[in-house]
């Protein structure tokens, strides 16, 4: 089954509303554990795109309320939203704009070590490479061509809105934070953790 429809988007002011009321809809933060423990939404729940790729048919039985999806910017959160509506979760929403549009409609985040987000990295690396291989071009033919396939791939990227660069960064051990498994997620769902 083909999920086709995305799903709507939620004003950051109206979920900030909803939140200061207390009677806000269940927040699913689903970036990487580095970057939740970063900042992160008050009672939100971390659970990292890939884990719930993975076991989404066994974080069904944990959804039954509103959830609302989160990433930095709306991206990732709607790749989630894709994969739990595939697997039959109604009511999802995705917070318009990430957290970058949260905290900038002046929603509070609760804070831990600072660190660089993935969008950052995925930049630097790129950037590098291409730095690097551009200059050492100049005195050996061809290698400029690797800067090229990095072109390529960013634009992939922008095109299908995925970045397997991206990817492999969140599974350095930097951007892993504490590590998220399915059984952690689920008792913190039910309130038992």
């Amino acid at each position: 089954m083909t999920h086709q429809a995305s799903a709507p988007r939620l004003d950051p002011t109206v979920l900030r509303d909803l939140h200061l009321d207390g009677d806000g809809p269940r927040l699913l933060d689903v970036r990487t554990p580095g970057e939740f423990r970063t900042a992160h939404i008050p009672g939100s729940y971390n659970v990292p795109l890939d884990t719930l790729r993975e076991h989404r048919a066994e974080l069904l039985h944990h959804l039954d309320d509103e959830v609302i999806l989160i990433c930095r910017s709306g991206a990732r959160a709607a790749q989630a939203e894709q994969a739990l509506a595939e697997a039959g979760l109604p009511n999802l929403r995705v917070l318009d704009g990430g957290i970058l549009a949260w905290e900038s409609a002046g929603g509070f985040l609760t804070r831990g070590p600072e660190r660089w987000d993935l969008e950052r990295q995925v930049r630097l690396v790129a950037g590098t490479i291409v730095l690097i291989t551009g200059v050492a071009g100049l005195f050996l033919p061809g290698l400029h061509l690797i800067g090229t396939a990095v072109g390529a791939g960013l634009t992939v990227a922008a095109l299908t809105n995925t970045c397997a660069l991206g990817m492999l960064l969140s599974k350095l051990p930097y951007n892993r934070g504490p590590r998220t498994d399915i059984d952690t997620v689920i008792a913190a769902l039910k309130g038992t953790s």
